[in-house]
């Protein structure tokens, strides 16, 4: 694809993160004019003046609600959409997503335990939640890694596919028996898993950056072997990739991004897949655009469903979740069947 073609739609795509950004921030349970929202955050990011009549409320709305709340959605959707990529790309499947390798199921199960057992760690306090279902996340992607590699030392990509399903089954099997022994704590854990970005300011958006930043510059890193690892296994041995040793690598950055989301958000599902898949359409195949384009429309996608999540059917809220898993299964069906056909 031409590559001055792919530029201009580079910079087209960042004129729209700001316009949905924009759109998100604004259009809420109470509307706040999209002049009045600039003037706000123009206000507290430079310390430009406020327009007149501006009420104190609506500048609490915006700068300590929604925004922080839009970017929230933004970034989660981004290391979602980004992993998801990388894992495509790795297996060379275009169903295939990170929660294939068991971070959703082991982040779950941590968030469980703190959700039955309230352990608060000293330090982190609050944020004990997400922290456990960070390091849960990652250690069953570090197991599935290990024990693919241990039964197949070239880690195809149906051992990992297999490994990644055994360990997600295992792991679901766990925290089924933890809610069934702790049937008072279900609504709470089920909510969890639905996702949500209701109640998370500016701290929440702290926290992510970091995973968003070790993810993004470690995939980056390797957008050519996953380039070379599009036509083969083989072939990317032949011209001196490790395959293994890239595939360990790309897996646990995979499992970083999807990690810090999800211990942060909840299991938000499908963004993932048609993030991606929605780019190499755009973009081609190239991952030097695949894997920032991603990151950008699959932060857009969160902003605009969780943006339907909150308004549909305001005051009630909907989990973001089932938003997305709406939006997601008949696109899953699609891209299963055209594949198919």
């Amino acid at each position: 694809m031409n590559i001055k073609t792919n530029r201009k739609k580079c910079i087209l795509s960042i004129f729209i993160v700001i316009f949905i950004i924009y759109i998100g921030t604004s259009i809420g349970s109470s509307n706040i004019s999209m002049l009045d929202t600039i003037s706000i955050v123009v206000n507290k990011t430079f310390g430009i003046p406020l327009r007149e009549n501006i009420l104190p409320k609506d500048v609490s709305i915006i700068w300590k609600i929604r925004l922080p709340r839009v970017l929230l959605a933004f970034l989660v959707g981004g290391c979602l959409a980004t992993s998801g990529a990388v894992v495509q790309s790795i297996l060379k499947n275009q169903l295939a997503s990170p929660y294939t390798l068991g971070v959703s199921s082991g982040a779950s199960l941590g968030a469980g335990l703190i959700i039955v057992t309230g352990i608060v760690i000293p330090v982190i306090g609050s944020f004990t939640l997400p922290f456990v279902g960070f390091i849960f996340g990652l250690i069953t992607v570090y197991l599935v890694i290990i024990f693919s590699s241990k039964i197949d030392k070239t880690m195809s990509n149906n051992t990992i596919i297999l490994a990644g399903m055994v360990f997600s089954l295992f792991v679901n099997a766990l925290l089924t028996t933890l809610t069934a022994m702790f049937s008072e704590d279900l609504k709470s854990i089920a909510l969890w898993q639905m996702g949500s970005f209701a109640m998370k300011g500016w701290k929440y958006v702290g926290l992510i950056i970091p995973f968003c930043l070790v993810g993004m510059i470690g995939t980056l890193m390797y957008t050519k072997e996953m380039d070379i690892l599009t036509f083969g296994e083989e072939q990317a041995q032949s011209v001196g990739v490790d395959t293994s040793k890239v595939k360990t690598k790309l897996f646990i950055f995979s499992a970083v991004l999807t990690g810090g989301a999800v211990s942060l958000s909840g299991t938000i599902g499908f963004v993932d897949l048609i993030a991606p898949h929605v780019v190499r359409k755009i973009f081609g195949s190239n991952h030097k655009y695949v894997i920032p384009m991603s990151f950008i429309f699959g932060g857009c996608l969160m902003v605009v469903t969780d943006l339907i999540a909150r308004s549909v059917f305001a005051p009630i809220e909907l989990p973001v979740g089932a938003v997305t898993a709406i939006i997601g299964a008949p696109f899953f069906a699609y891209v299963y069947f055209k594949k198919a056909s």
